[in-house]
């Protein structure tokens, strides 16, 4: 049964579960049709042809990526907390960050989470070259660490693995069992994200560059 009434927004938000599910070339017009009941006809009304759906699905992407919105007492944790979102949307919409990044608006798209963390590293009294430092430190953290987890999960199977290696005992962790257990162990991902950010963090707003 075909819909009667059908909205833009409906059809973006169906368009965009499409491609997060199964990425850009598995959005068609007459399966975003099925999807919502509705005719193709219906489709093209709202929103043009298919380059044009996946514009606004680009446009849809760079303005979600806007409402990261900081949280925390302190400016510390309010950066972790920026870190930590900007992740999980990344996370959450690999084929539609890929398709902002193909059509040259990954700028765009990541300046609000960086104007949140300007505003924060200002809070924390870093000003000038050592504040841009801080918020592009922060941004590379981020950009980069999803682009491991990404790495990791798309890498083939691993023989003997990371667990393997750990338990026969690899050196230099022969004096320290306890290291070799926990490098044996399953990676708690978000854990080790938030305390890598939070370490980042803590020595940029020192001032604690590592440097001699």
């Amino acid at each position: 049964m075909t819909r009667m009434s059908l909205t833009r927004e409906e059809v973006l938000a169906a368009a965009g579960s499409l491609v997060r599910q199964h990425g850009p070339a598995a959005l068609t017009m007459r399966k975003l049709a099925a999807e919502l009941g509705t005719a193709v006809t219906s489709i093209y009304w709202h929103v043009g042809n298919r380059e044009s759906l996946l514009d606004a699905l680009v446009e849809r992407t760079v303005e979600e990526l806007g409402e990261i919105r900081p949280r925390g007492r302190t400016p510390a944790d309010r950066i972790v907390s920026v870190a930590r979102a900007l992740r999980r949307e990344l996370r959450a919409r690999p084929h539609l960050i890929a398709m902002v990044h193909e059509r040259g608006l990954t700028e765009r798209m990541f300046l609000p989470a960086q104007q949140a963390l300007v505003h924060e590293v200002h809070a924390a009294g870093l000003r000038g070259a050592r504040a841009a430092q801080a918020v592009r430190a922060v941004q590379f953290q981020v950009v980069g660490y999803v682009l491991v987890e990404r790495n990791r999960e798309r890498a083939p199977v691993q023989r003997p693995d990371e667990e393997e290696l750990w338990d026969t005992g690899a050196a230099p962790a022969e004096h320290d069992p306890a290291l070799a257990r926990s490098l044996a162990g399953p990676v708690d991902q978000d854990r080790l994200f938030t305390d890598s950010v939070r370490a980042l963090v803590t020595g940029l707003l020192t001032g604690s560059t590592g440097r001699p």
